[in-house]
C-alpha cells in the first residue's frame, strides 16, 4: 500500500495530476479540495495517498490532509458509493460541511452534489452517522498530515480497528478511558480492559 508520496508536482489537470518522486511519475487523482490547495508545476507537494486496485487498472487518490481521506475511506465502504463518487463529494463539499450535513439530515444540501440522488444522499446519512466521529476524530480540516504527529487518541482508535473494531466502537472505547495518563499503549490497554470490565 502506498500512503503517502513526497515529490515534485509536474503537471496538474482536474482531477488528474502527475508527481515525479524521484525519477518515477505517479498518477493521482484528488478532490478539488487538495487541488486547488496545490502549488504551480514545479512546486514540492506532500499528499496522503489511497490505493485502489481494480480489474482493469490500480488507482492511485492523494489528499492534503488525514481528514479528506478518513472521510474517503469511509465512503468508498457504503454500498453504491464508489471512489469516483466519493472523490465528487469531496470536491463538492468540506469535510465540516458534510459532516454538518450528516449530523442534521440535510439531504437537500447533499443531493446537490454531482452524482448524488435522494435515495444515494439517505444512505450516505444513515451509513455515516456511525462513522463520522471516528472519521473526525484528532483531525480538523485545515490539518495537514505531517505538521504533526498523530495524536496518542488517535493512533490508539488506528491501533482497535487494525485489530478489527468497527470505527465507531473503537473511537468510543478510546474515548472512554482518554483522561488516563500515558501513550498510544497505554490508551489500548485501558480501553481494552475497560471493554472486558463491562
Amino acid at each position: 500500500m502506498i500512503g503517502r508520496l513526497r515529490g515534485v508536482l509536474v503537471h496538474k489537470s482536474p482531477p488528474e495530476l502527475l508527481l515525479d518522486v524521484q525519477g518515477v511519475g505517479y498518477e493521482v487523482e484528488a478532490p478539488l479540495s487538495t487541488f486547488y490547495d496545490l502549488g504551480e508545476p514545479g512546486s514540492e507537494v506532500l499528499l496522503l495517498t489511497h490505493l485502489v486496485v481494480r480489474d482493469d487498472a490500480h488507482v492511485l487518490y492523494g489528499f492534503a490532509t488525514e481528514a479528506e481521506r478518513r472521510l474517503f475511506r469511509a465512503l468508498i465502504k457504503i454500498s453504491g458509493v464508489g471512489a469516483k463518487m466519493a472523490l465528487a463529494v469531496l470536491s463538492g463539499i468540506g469535510t465540516d460541511e458534510f459532516a454538518q450535513c450528516v449530523e442534521r439530515g440535510d439531504t437537500a444540501a447533499l443531493t446537490r452534489l454531482p452524482g448524488v440522488g435522494k435515495k444515494t444522499a439517505q444512505r450516505l446519512i444513515v451509513e455515516m452517522r456511525d462513522r463520522l466521529e471516528s472519521v473526525a476524530v484528532g483531525v480538523s480540516p485545515g490539518h495537514a498530515f505531517g505538521s504533526a504527529a498523530h495524536s496518542p487518541v488517535e493512533e490508539a482508535i488506528q491501533a482497535l480497528v487494525a485489530l478489527g473494531y468497527r470505527e465507531s466502537d473503537a473511537a468510543r472505547m478510546v474515548r472512554a478511558v482518554e483522561g488516563a495518563d500515558g501513550d498510544t499503549e497505554a490508551l489500548i490497554r485501558a480501553a481494552l480492559q475497560n471493554t472486558v470490565k463491562k
